[in-house]
């Protein structure tokens, strides 16, 4: 269960501004936010080498998330975090039919997409504004995605460059009805001894190029464990 929402030149002082919790089993391992020696910014999944989030000094970014599609995920499927490596890598994503079900947001400095491969890959773009991600269908938001879209969208309106209110928002434990998965994974933030929110991230693009990207990461209870932050222009 992972959520976002970016605002992609959506506000005259921002050109991208992205907020998302990655949830995963706490037992995975993972490196924390760092600048690969390719030049990407991310975070790294040991077990498969991937990422599932990451941008450069070109302006490229790339999200992804599962797509809860029933059958799946099959184990011998390719990981899904090659996609944003490969996009960082200045290439197209490759092979997306040979993975698992996924949404993925991508953008550079002029144009972003959403691209999945469920039921067959498709890739749309998208126009300036906000858009949210989670685990569901792209055209069918969750609750608490729209929650996230509808708290940056306020934070664009106040015109700020302050990003702890996106960390609280992201923070949030509160259960929400309505479209989404079951009640305990409801929330923006999940609390889960075996299967919770691992980091939160928090990226501002400038108009300018000027940027900073911000990692704060959880324990199996919920605690902070760190914070890296990275500026950068793009």
């Amino acid at each position: 269960m992972c959520v976002a929402a970016a605002a992609f030149r959506a506000h005259p002082r921002w050109r991208l501004v992205v907020i998302g919790n990655r949830d995963e089993f706490h037992e995975r391992p993972t490196a924390p936010l760092a600048r690969w020696p390719n030049g990407a910014i991310a975070g790294r999944d040991l077990k498969a080498g991937g990422t599932w989030l990451g941008v450069n000094d070109a302006g490229r970014f790339a999200l992804v998330t599962n797509l809860r599609v029933d059958g799946y995920p099959l184990p011998h499927l390719a990981s899904r975090g090659a996609l944003v490596t490969d996009w960082l890598a200045g290439q197209e994503p490759s092979a997306p039919e040979t993975m698992n079900p996924f949404n993925l947001f991508m953008a550079d400095a002029q144009a972003a997409w959403h691209l999945t491969n469920h039921p067959a890959v498709r890739r749309l773009p998208l126009a300036p504004g906000i858009h949210g991600l989670s685990n569901g269908p792209h055209e069918e938001p969750w609750a608490k995605t729209r929650a996230l879209e509808s708290t940056l969208a306020r934070w664009l309106a106040e015109d700020s460059a302050d990003p702890a209110p996106l960390f609280a928002a992201l923070a949030d434990r509160t259960a929400l009805p309505g479209p989404g998965p079951e009640p305990r994974f409801s929330p923006v933030f999940i609390r889960n001894a075996l299967y919770g929110t691992r980091c939160s991230t928090v990226l501002l693009i400038g108009a300018d190029g000027a940027a900073r990207i911000i990692e704060r990461r959880f324990d199996a209870g919920g605690q902070t464990t760190g914070e890296t932050e990275i500026a950068f222009r793009a």
